[in-house]
């Protein structure tokens, strides 16, 4: 994981209080854990369709899941960060999320708030300990340590009772249909991009995808690939959230993206081994 092996105990607390910090938007009411919620070993997301931000306005997106997000390919649905650190930037200067007009008034908010002493500790090398790039070096280290434990590692490991035989059923399924062909690796997705309606036409046409940061023709409609690690726990699903159940988000990728109608038990199947991915240390809380 790019960047882990600096990430000092000191840093990583550091990076907590400030993921929960809501001086960080505009009307200090909302924080980082406000979409990407992990307190109390939260989903990782607000299970909203469409984000609230600072100014009570929605975003155009749902909220991906902020666990297991450093070993992704790249961050945000369209993957216009390449890392973390870039990504924890963005969300506070967005007037549509945490709405702070600059980096300046970023840096201010948190020396007023007292922070200055504990960037001179966790960055002591730096000419200016305390700056935009260092608040996003500190939060993309506690993102770092968002790290999913369940049943299904379990079961990979050698504890063949750790999943059920609908949930073994589901597993063969999810395999032979076709779902693997995407969501492969260690977080079954997160590592490649993809065309939204690969078989049959996705009905929202109104978001490009990765072409609104490439231009490229070939990018039109394409998205990250999520990860379906605690999917269970993240719903609505898509993008644009238009999948309100797991079921539906199972049987609508069978559709758009294999040109399949799943049978209702195989769906059943596939949801009962997805369900095995539930994340269930809490290792993480406010």
């Amino acid at each position: 994981m790019p960047g882990s092996e600096n990430d000092s105990p000191e840093k990583v607390a550091l990076g907590k209080a400030l993921f929960f910090e809501t001086a960080l938007s505009i009307n200090n009411n909302q924080s980082c854990n406000s979409c990407h919620d992990v307190s109390g070993n939260g989903p990782g997301v607000d299970n909203e369709t469409t984000s609230l931000g600072a100014t009570k306005i929605r975003g155009d997106r749902n909220s991906p899941s902020v666990w297991n997000a450093g070993f992704h390919i790249a961050q945000f649905w369209d993957g216009r960060s390449l890392d973390l650190i870039d990504q924890a930037k963005k969300p506070i200067l967005n007037p549509v999320e945490m709405a702070l007009p600059d980096e300046s008034t970023v840096v201010k908010r948190l020396i007023d708030e007292g922070y200055k002493p504990l960037f001179q500790i966790v960055f002591p090398d730096n000419e200016e300990p305390l700056s935009f790039h260092t608040v996003a070096q500190a939060i993309a280290a506690f993102e770092r340590t968002l790290i999913t434990n369940d049943r299904f590692d379990d079961y990979l490991t050698g504890n063949l009772s750790a999943l059920d035989e609908q949930e073994k059923e589901g597993l063969s399924a999810f395999i032979n249909e076709g779902c693997f062909g995407c969501h492969n690796g260690a977080l079954l997705g997160g590592s490649s991009f993809q065309k939204m309606g690969l078989a049959n036409p996705y009905p929202n046409t109104l978001d490009l995808g990765r072409f609104s940061i490439t231009k490229l023709e070939a990018h039109k409609y394409v998205f990250k690939v999520p990860s379906l690690r605690d999917v269970s726990r993240t719903g609505p699903y898509f993008h644009d959230g238009s999948a309100k159940t797991l079921e539906q988000a199972i049987s609508d990728m069978a559709w758009y993206q294999l040109n399949k109608k799943l049978p209702e038990e195989t769906i059943k199947n596939i949801s009962a081994f997805l369900q095995s991915l539930e994340h269930y240390h809490n290792t993480e809380s406010k």
